[in-house]
């Protein structure tokens, strides 16, 4: 794993961002917790590598007591950008006061539930059905997912930032 320079996005880094997510989920909109993001509104951290290209971005919100990461993309997974931008968002969180950071993913999804978790975050809460509600919003969402594993659940982690962590 190699060092990466991690910060706010800059206008310029736009096209590569938009690249990754179009690449990871086809395009500028998720959908999580019945609500459709258009990730280009949201605050990005980007991961560069030593040429200072974009190798990762992270999308996140501020809701309540907590940081909400909306999407983490790496351009090529195992290499230690996300890991960076994860630890980013939880510094900012920390930095702002904020108790917590959480997530959502799918049941489909154990590589990033393994990732996650091997980065402290704790499984909280499963919203049953709410991927099936989510192709109401975005109908590209496919019935099976990874590992053709049937997609129909979020999964929420968390990783505490105060004293109740």
């Amino acid at each position: 794993m190699g060092g990466f320079e991690v910060r706010p996005a800059r206008p310029a880094e736009r096209t590569a961002i938009d690249a990754l997510h179009e690449r990871e989920w086809g395009g500028p909109y998720v959908v999580a917790h019945d609500t459709r993001h258009d990730v280009r509104t949201l605050p990005t951290l980007v991961a560069l590598d030593a040429t200072a290209a974009v190798v990762g971005a992270l999308t996140y919100r501020v809701d309540g007591d907590g940081l909400e990461v909306v999407t983490l993309v790496a351009a090529a997974p195992g290499g230690g950008a996300s890991t960076a931008l994860l630890a980013a968002a939880t510094a900012t969180a920390t930095g702002a006061g904020l108790a917590r950071v959480w997530l959502i993913t799918s049941n489909d999804n154990l590589r990033a539930l393994r990732f996650y978790q091997r980065r402290g975050m704790r499984l909280v809460h499963v919203d049953r059905g709410a991927v099936d509600r989510a192709r109401r919003l975005k109908p590209e969402i496919p019935l099976v997912g990874e590992d053709g594993i049937p997609l129909h659940d979020e999964l929420v982690l968390e990783l505490r930032t105060d004293a109740e962590g």
